[in-house]
């Protein structure tokens, strides 16, 4: 159904050394860099089809993040959920909400981890057991 989704920041050296390491750990090399036509820098990071992009602003104005929007990245394992917590609250974001662990609904128990990036934008891991 998507194509990307894109976030933007205010400090893209910032955000490039954050989201490197977190995706990372689901195994997402280094960021492309895109310059835009406006000068504003792009970063887009690939992985099974998928594209994340971090971008500075096109219109100026500084980068806001979505008031009840949330990213989620599929995780490998619960071990995987808490990697990618711990490496993003070590560079910069602010762990939220209950602690990384198991959550049990209609839906099944999934194990979750919910962050903040360094520009507010929030971000939640997730494994969902076969």
């Amino acid at each position: 159904m998507f194509n990307h989704i894109m976030v933007g920041s205010n400090d893209i050296e910032r955000s490039k050394r954050f989201y490197d390491a977190v995706l990372g750990v689901l195994g997402t090399g280094e960021a492309l860099r895109n310059v835009a036509a406006g000068g504003q820098v792009r970063l887009f990071y690939r992985h099974d089809g998928n594209s994340f992009g971090v971008s500075e602003p096109i219109n100026g104005e500084p980068a806001t993040f979505a008031n009840g929007g949330t990213i989620g990245f599929k995780c490998d394992s619960p071990e995987q959920v808490q990697q990618f917590h711990d490496v993003a609250v070590e560079l910069g974001g602010t762990s939220i909400e209950d602690a990384p662990g198991p959550r049990t609904s209609g839906l099944g128990t999934m194990y979750l981890a919910y962050v903040r990036d360094p520009d507010g934008n929030k971000l939640c891991a997730v494994y969902r057991p076969r």
